[in-house]
């Protein structure tokens, strides 16, 4: 079984959060909704890698103001690709408080919506299992 480091920030922006909402026919969770991030590549600082997710998925507009180390956890998840085939990976999320300047996102073909969401809109959205498990940790669901 294949292992990834998944860098994860949970942007907020004067109290709302950032959902992206993950494509019908690819990934870890189909058409639910999800924080953003993506795996760590060889060679690559934890720090880089949370800012080259944030810029490839969400666009160069987007201002990080503050980042701050949350917390980490672990799960195995089976991933849809596009081509049909599916894979089981090990992932270790490592989770990042992550204070936006603004609210310009331009998304990647990775998600085709995103919305900034209030603690008491989020269970309005279908979350995916590890989102939510975030989020439950930190007190929004």
């Amino acid at each position: 079984m294949r292992q990834r480091v998944i860098v994860c920030p949970v942007i907020q922006n004067e109290g709302a959060y950032l959902l992206c909402k993950m494509p019908r026919d690819r990934g870890v969770f189909p058409g639910q909704w999800a924080l953003s991030g993506g795996g760590l590549e060889p060679g690559e600082t934890v720090e880089a890698a949370l800012f080259r997710e944030i810029r490839e998925e969400l666009g160069e507009g987007l201002r990080i103001e503050k980042v701050v180390p949350w917390t980490f956890r672990d799960d195995i998840r089976k991933k849809t690709y596009a081509d049909g085939s599916m894979e089981e990976i090990y992932m270790i999320y490592l989770i990042f408080d992550c204070q936006a300047g603004n609210r310009d996102v331009r998304l990647n073909d990775e998600f085709e919506d995103h919305a900034w969401v209030r603690p008491e809109q989020m269970r309005d959205y279908d979350l995916n299992d590890a989102t939510r498990t975030t989020l439950a940790a930190k007190g929004l669901l």
